[in-house]
């Protein structure tokens, strides 16, 4: 339950179109909701600002479909399920009808609603094509959490001059989020150009001794550059939502 159809339960109690029973009952599993398998928290959008997120990864089919529809009961909208397959994307499309499958990201948005405008701009920097699946991720979830994002992709150090061609629309952003692989060095190098807080995100790809992402965690983790902060391998979702906190810090300080 938002703020908004809180208010709207109360306003109903006060004019007397909703009884206090009835009420009682909606605001009766407000905090969180147990089904067993899971305690669904209802209240982290008052708390937060956005729903509960669904990690799909580990959970069955029918577990991510009963979490979302218990999420989206109170007429819920751009419900996130991440890391999430196509039998996943079946089984909630079956189950509720309104849903969006970004296949590259891995991500179901459930009762999709588009913001408009979205605020700010977040700029999304990758440094090769395999790193995509890791930055769509994170470009998702920044979308559908209504900031606008600016995709820059494969401008990794292997040819500077490709990052360099795009410094100005980098520079424009109020955070940038970088997702590189292999040895991790891109994040130092835009650390270096910029004033913007860089979040950075090592991915998974590059040969055995990048050793499935430590190798980019580590270098990214020694950054010389000032202004960095790190997420964990593959992490786009962290990093998209810990970019949407800034970018509407950001926004509101200029209102």
């Amino acid at each position: 339950m938002d703020i908004e159809k809180l208010r709207a339960l109360l306003e109903g109690v006060r004019e007397g179109s909703l009884s206090i029973d009835r009420a009682l009952e909606r605001l009766k599993s407000l905090p969180y909701e147990d089904l067993g398998f899971a305690k669904v928290d209802h209240h982290r959008h008052l708390r937060k600002g956005t729903p509960e997120v669904v990690f799909c990864q580990g959970k069955t089919v029918e577990q991510v479909v009963k979490i979302v529809e218990r999420l989206i009961q109170d007429g819920g909208s751009n419900i996130l399920a991440t890391r999430a397959s196509e039998e996943v994307y079946r089984g909630i499309k079956q189950a509720i009808g309104a849903a969006e499958y970004h296949s590259m990201a891995r991500v179901v948005v459930v009762c999709p609603k588009t913001t408009n405008p979205r605020v700010g701009c977040i700029a999304l920097i990758s440094a090769g094509t395999a790193d995509l699946p890791v930055a769509e991720e994170a470009a998702v979830v920044a979308e559908t959490l209504g900031n606008r994002v600016e995709r820059i992709y494969d401008v990794g150090v292997a040819g500077l001059h490709r990052l360099l061609d795009n410094l100005k629309r980098i520079a424009e952003a109020n955070v940038i989020i970088v997702v590189a692989g292999m040895e991790g060095a891109l994040p130092s190098v835009v650390g270096g150009l910029v004033d913007k807080p860089i979040i950075a995100v090592p991915t998974s790809v590059g040969y055995g001794a990048s050793f499935h992402g430590l190798a980019a965690l580590l270098t990214m983790l020694n950054s010389c550059a000032p202004g960095i902060s790190v997420v964990n391998i593959d992490n786009g979702f962290g990093a998209a939502y810990q970019a949407s906190l800034i970018n509407r810090m950001c926004t509101k300080s200029r209102n």
